[in-house]
This record gives C-alpha cells, sequence and structure tokens, in this order.
C-alpha cells in the first residue's frame, strides 16, 4: 500500500538536472561496464596514466587490455589501434580542445571519451562519452552516459542513503572525521554492479545550480593560473566548470605532504601508476609531481590566496 502522512522525508527538488537526457547510473565505472556490455567489447587501448577503476571495469567483463603512452598535449603517443580494438580517451583537467576530440574520433572510429575531470564539455553526437558526478558535486555516487547503443535487460535501481552519510558529516564537521567513512563507501564500489542512478542522487542533482558551479570553478582555476603559469611548465588553458588545478613541480611529492599537514587536501591522482610506469616517463612524473589544487565550488578567491600563500612557503 502507498503511505501517505506521517513524517516529512527528505526534500523533492525540480530543477532542471544538467544531462538529465543521459543514461543514469550508479557510478561512472558503471557507465564503462555499460558500454563494454551493450557494444560486446573484447579488446580496449587504455592510457597508462589513468585511474585502476578504469582497468577494474576492463578486468571484471575480461576484456583484453593494451596500454600507450601519452604525450605533453595529453594525446595518445604512436598508436595505431588494432581490429576491433576500442580506444579509451581522458579528458585530462578538461584540457583536449572539442578538434582534438573530433581527430581522434575520425582517426580512430571506436573511440570511449572520459569526461570524468570534465563535467561541463557536452557530449559530442557519436562518441559515447562517460561522466562521473561525485566528481564535482555533494553526492555520494552517480555516473551518466552517453551512448547509442542499449543493453537489453532490465537494471536494478541503487540506493543511496547509507553511502551519503559522510558527505552531510563534512557538510557540518570536518572532512578528516568522516575520511574512513568515505573510503570504506569507495571501496564498495568495486562489488557494485550496473544500477540504474539512485532516486536521491538524481534529486540532489536537479538542486545544483550549475551555472554558479562552472564560473566558480572557472573562476578559481583561473586565479591560480595568472599567479603559478610562471613556474608551471604544463600548458593548460582556462575552462569552464575545471576540475582541479594541475601544478606540476620538481618536488611535488613533498610538497603535498607539507600542504596535507596545513589541512589543504591534495590528491594523488593516481597511485598505481606509480606502480606499472618506469620513473623515467612522462606518466610516472605527473602522477607524482603533479599537485592538482582544488578549484571547486566551495571556495572563493580568498581561499585561492589562502592556499596560494601556503603554498609558495612550499616551492
Amino acid at each position: 500500500m502507498k503511505e501517505i502522512g506521517g513524517y516529512m522525508d527528505f526534500e523533492t527538488f525540480r530543477g532542471e538536472m544538467l544531462y538529465g537526457d543521459g543514461i543514469l547510473l550508479n557510478t561512472g565505472r558503471a557507465c564503462l561496464q555499460y558500454i563494454i556490455e551493450a557494444r560486446g567489447i573484447k579488446k580496449i587501448a587504455l592510457p597508462y596514466y589513468n585511474c585502476e577503476v578504469v582497468t577494474e571495469a576492463c578486468e571484471k567483463y575480461n576484456v583484453e587490455i593494451r596500454y600507450f603512452s601519452i604525450d605533453a598535449d595529453w594525446l595518445p603517443k604512436n598508436l595505431n589501434l588494432r581490429e576491433d580494438e576500442y580506444l579509451y580517451i581522458v579528458d585530462y583537467y578538461g584540457q583536449l580542445t572539442d578538434s582534438q576530440i573530433l581527430d581522434l574520433k575520425q582517426k580512430y572510429q571506436r573511440v570511449i571519451l572520459d569526461e570524468t575531470m570534465a563535467y561541463f564539455r557536452k557530449p559530442f553526437a557519436g562518441i559515447d562519452t562517460i561522466y562521473s558526478c561525485r566528481k564535482f558535486f555533494g553526492v555520494a555516487d552517480g555516473g551518466i552516459l552517453f551512448t547509442d547503443s542499449k543493453i537489453a535487460r532490465e537494471l536494478p535501481q541503487d540506493e543511496t542513503f547509507e553511502r551519503l552519510h559522510y558527505a552531510l558529516g563534512r557538510y557540518e564537521r570536518t572532512a578528516s572525521e568522516f575520511y574512513k567513512e568515505y573510503a570504506t563507501a569507495d571501496e564498495s564500489f568495486k562489488k557494485e554492479p550496473i544500477k540504474r542512478m539512485s532516486k536521491l542522487t538524481e534529486n540532489i542533482l536537479r538542486a545544483v545550480d550549475y551555472d554558479f558551479v562552472s564560473a566558480r570553478r572557472k573562476e578559481n582555476f583561473s586565479f591560480l593560473h595568472e599567479n603559478l603559469k610562471a613556474i608551471n611548465p604544463l600548458n593548460l588553458r582556462v575552462v569552464d566548470g575545471a576540475f582541479l588545478y594541475p601544478l606540476l613541480i620538481e618536488n611535488g611529492a613533498e610538497v603535498r605532504k607539507k600542504m596535507i599537514a596545513q589541512k589543504i587536501y591534495i590528491r594523488l591522482l593516481w597511485a598505481n601508476v606509480l606502480e606499472s610506469c618506469a620513473p623515467s616517463t612522462f606518466e610516472y612524473n605527473i602522477a607524482e609531481n603533479v599537485l592538482p589544487l582544488p578549484v571547486d565550488q566551495r571556495y572563493n578567491l580568498d581561499d585561492m590566496k589562502y592556499m596560494l600563500k601556503i603554498l609558495k612557503d612550499f616551492i
């Protein structure tokens, strides 16, 4: 029977959700698994500089993996795609241009575009495209997929309420109090099958002020770039809705530790690269020494100035 009355539950939001016309799934990795299943992918070329989650998703479906290197422009280096092989492209920090992406599609045809670092780049027609919601917004999960290939089976719907506790906790307290809970939730995704996005995650995404988020992230990125470009060897573009600001310095690993001690939490993207690549490679260098500085919508220019002041004491 339908329940009517009683105590109030979480508010229902009725705003427009960005990419609400995509395939709404539980995680970014589920988006890749969906494509693999829908297209019957047996072979894939992955960049060495990539999250281990992507490799795990492919291994789960017994996809044959071949790795390739990228150059300083974040593009595949001397890659020839084999027969029936798909190319996995990561839009690192949103730095690929529209023309570069379209050129990759024209050259390789079988392309999967990972936009987990570039939520605000709109999908291209004819290119399978993956977005991750929790990397940009205060949700515990959620992935959005654009593809013209569909799987036939009915997908169960995810439930989020038990995972959301760490995000709600950090909103009212400190990140350190809930980090273990966050890590546990993150680890749990390895066992999750493909599901439809939860009602709660979709609801929260309907409450986001996307114009504000995009503009604030761009403003913060632009400020850091203006103040750091003289020492940053990476050739960067200022982009809408930037993910993080990648600062490459020689002693990045050491500075990261010092910044964390000052409660400025700078991620290591990605630790698995340090195990799979030789220290002499471009991938190893950027994995170890890039400082992905936070620029998200929680922070304003005063916060950027504060972070920059501490950073300059260490470099």
